[in-house]
């Protein structure tokens, strides 16, 4: 699997510094517990094991609880999963895939799945608690809605980075949005909510599910053709014009005109967004999925470097000897 190398931060004050080394302690140890029980073959959890305090979410299949393991007090989102309602819809081969596809997926910016339970009524995924909440809630609490090019070409940056991970390991997100980012204590983003995920065995081989959201569907999606991994880099474009603009660059007012306005792909900027974005938006949002600039080729643009240089400096082509 794909293995990551630790962000790369700033100073950061001593109290804080000390409440980040507690909780990577806290982290440890919950990981080490989670170890011991498979190595003892007593990998098996139970809502006994942790404290449930408020609700971080609901939807549609259940909902979300801030919790905390008893004996490691490691604080987690232990996200609950009515099983009536999975046979109802007939989800319950996508939720195994989730499972199966978040486990094993160890990244930065993946929100990690620590491991997960059932009882007669209910499925507990236990995940990776990212104490800022949704990127779509800290995008809407912004003045004018929208953010600066630094904080955008961070989050990007980082976007492309799990992704990028995620395809290593021929896995396909399909579902990148606002609202399944998340941002951790340290201001990082998390990619969540993999259930419209897939895994493929080779990055060539091809899809035709139609899934996702509506604004940040690609144009092969609309056509219901088949499709590949390159429909997350088109999502990686829709994201960078959102977080800039404020919303999705094809929104309309009905379904049918947003399908036209995602095939034609005219852009329109609004005149704050700078000539480099607009560069790293436009080859992105390319029709043809093969026009479309890789996630590699993404966090060395000219729009990242010139904002997030810690990072994008470490992923720039090496000179020849």
């Amino acid at each position: 699997m794909t293995a990551c190398v630790g962000t790369m931060s700033r100073m950061e004050p001593p109290q804080q510094t000390s409440l980040m080394q507690e909780k990577e302690l806290m982290e440890r140890r919950m990981l080490e517990e989670i170890k011991r029980r498979r190595d003892a073959g007593q990998d098996s959890w139970a809502l006994d094991d942790f404290e449930i305090g408020r609700p971080l979410g609901r939807g549609k299949f259940g909902r979300v609880y801030l919790a905390r393991e008893k004996s490691t007090k490691y604080p987690v989102a232990l996200k609950m999963i009515f099983k009536n309602e999975l046979v109802k819809h007939k989800m319950e081969q996508q939720l195994i895939r989730e499972i199966e596809i978040q486990s094993h997926l160890k990244h930065e910016n993946v929100l990690q799945m620590l491991t997960y339970f059932v009882d007669d009524r209910r499925v507990f995924l236990v995940l990776e608690y990212a104490s800022k909440g949704e990127l779509f809630r800290e995008l809407n609490a912004q003045k004018h809605g929208r953010f600066e090019e630094p904080k955008c070409a961070k989050y990007i940056y980082q976007v492309a980075s799990a992704l990028q991970a995620c395809h290593d390991c021929q896995v396909i997100h399909r579902d990148i949005k606002p609202e399944n980012i998340l941002i951790s204590a340290r201001g990082n983003i998390k990619i969540a909510d993999f259930g419209w995920s897939v895994h493929d065995s080779s990055q060539t081989k091809k899809r035709k599910t139609m899934c996702g959201t509506l604004d940040y569907l690609a144009p092969e999606m609309v056509k219901n053709v088949e499709h590949t991994h390159l429909v997350d880099n088109w999502c990686v474009g829709i994201l960078c014009y959102e977080l800039l603009v404020g919303k999705p660059p094809f929104e309309s007012k009905s379904s049918h005109e947003t399908y036209q306005r995602i095939l034609r792909a005219h852009i329109d900027f609004p005149p704050y967004v700078g000539t480099l974005a607009r560069d790293l938006i436009t080859k992105l949002l390319q029709v043809k999925p093969e026009n479309r600039l890789s996630l590699k080729e993404v966090k060395v643009h000219p729009f990242i470097v010139k904002h997030w240089p810690l990072k994008s400096v470490d992923e720039a082509p090496k000179p020849a000897n």
